[in-house]
């Protein structure tokens, strides 16, 4: 008689690993740690084979786990898509998400994957610009959920994470040390403000040397050691680094990714959304 394998089973196993460790699959999965582990219990028994290599430290498949992985996508992809398809309820329409471009990765492209899976006949038009922008946006309901990145949370927000701020400069530069501080920023950038009081609190004389609309023109003056930035740890971008400067810089602030929703965007689809943003923060 033929088998069948267990579709949250199967989804545990692949987020698993793509979280890197039971923990922050948990999250994701809205699970506890001792239900995700039940999971993939459940799923090695039911194929007679075990899937993770228990005698390293790190998360590491085995040959066959290599290989249930990528049968386990294909399977939840067609999974998803069927139920997308022919289940659904007739949502169709538009939401807009503003997210801050320094926070679009890891988690929004994810978000943005389960949504199109869940509701393929809504549209999400993703708006990248700054918090203060997105703000504005929001009160004019020209956006249904936002993100913010901000040093507190405002009236009918929540905190989904809370980062450190840090500064970055080019690989090996070595501008840092000059003084005045050589500081490039968007006119918009809300971290902007926070730096030039931690500098002055500090005594350290500064200049603003890049200022511009583009945070590509910001990006690429760093990473030609121009001048150096302040960004949300985890967040800098591959051609640039930490700083380490052994205390010849201040310490900066602690930064908060907030969620904001419009009021009047109360339907299924919004409040999904929500959720799966709610969802791929906890997994981080």
């Amino acid at each position: 008689m033929p088998r069948n394998l267990d579709m949250t089973a199967l989804r545990a196993f692949v987020a698993v690993v793509d979280a890197g460790g039971v923990t922050k699959a948990s999250g994701f999965l809205n699970l506890t740690q001792s239900a995700v582990s039940m999971q993939l219990k459940r799923l090695e028994e039911s194929i007679g084979v075990g899937l993770f290599d228990r005698s390293s430290r790190r998360l590491a498949l085995t040959g066959a786990g290599e290989q249930m992985l990528g049968y386990a996508r294909r399977i939840l992809d067609l999974n998803d898509e069927v139920l997308g398809r022919l289940t659904a309820p007739g949502y169709v329409g538009e939401l807009v998400l503003g997210v801050p471009s320094d926070i679009v990765y890891p988690a929004i492209p994810q978000v943005l994957q389960r949504f199109n899976a869940a509701f393929p006949r809504m549209k999400v038009q993703l708006v990248s610009s700054y918090t203060s922008r997105l703000k504005r946006m929001l009160e004019r309901g020209e956006a249904d959920v936002i993100l913010t990145t901000e040093d507190h949370v405002g009236t009918g927000g929540e905190t989904l994470m809370e980062r450190q701020l840090i500064w970055v400069g080019a690989h090996n530069g070595q501008v840092w040390r000059q003084r005045p501080l050589r500081l490039a920023f968007e006119h918009a950038c809300i971290f902007r403000r926070g730096v030039q009081d931690a500098l002055d609190g500090a005594a350290i004389s500064w200049e603003m040397a890049v200022e511009s609309d583009s945070t590509r023109t910001v990006e690429a003056s760093v990473s030609a050691d121009l001048a150096v930035h302040a960004c949300i740890e985890g967040t800098e971008p591959p051609y640039v680094e930490r700083i380490d400067h052994n205390g010849a810089l201040p310490n900066l602030p602690r930064i908060k990714i907030n969620l904001y929703r419009a009021e009047l965007s109360r339907s299924e689809p919004a409040a999904a959304l929500v959720d799966y943003i709610r969802q791929a923060y906890r997994a981080l």
